[in-house]
């Protein structure tokens, strides 16, 4: 009986493009942050996921960085009334983290299961 060979992958590839870490081509995720339970091509079960609050902390630490940054930016370069910070700093800071959240889950999946990590557990 033969095996199926599977090439060595990047993770930040196939969970930036929310592909399986094993093929490449099923998708990893169900719905917008939904974990399917297993790969449609290569039938890899995704039981393994949990990529915790990893990937939410680092959204939410470049959205601010960027949010705010951007925001401080105008007010310093072009001094706008405040109507104007909310039509800037609203979006910026809705959309970018939504936009950012399933890649960076994707890629923390996909390292998980290159590297085979697991919850800590106490050895008896």
């Amino acid at each position: 009986m033969t095996e199926n060979f599977y090439p060595d992958l990047s993770p930040l590839k196939t969970g930036l493009a929310g592909k399986c870490p094993r093929c490449g081509k099923g998708n990893l995720f169900a719905g917008y942050l939904t974990v399917a339970k297993s790969c449609s091509n290569c039938e890899l079960s995704y039981s393994f996921a949990d990529s915790g609050d990893a990937a939410a902390w680092f959204v939410m630490l470049f959205a601010c960085i960027f949010g705010v940054g951007s925001i401080l930016g105008v007010e310093v370069a072009y001094s706008p009334p405040y109507w104007v910070h909310a039509l800037i700093a609203i979006p910026t800071l809705i959309i970018l983290p939504m936009a950012l959240l399933r890649p960076l889950k994707g890629a923390f999946l996909a390292q998980q299961w290159k590297t085979g990590a697991q919850e800590g557990r106490e050895v008896k």
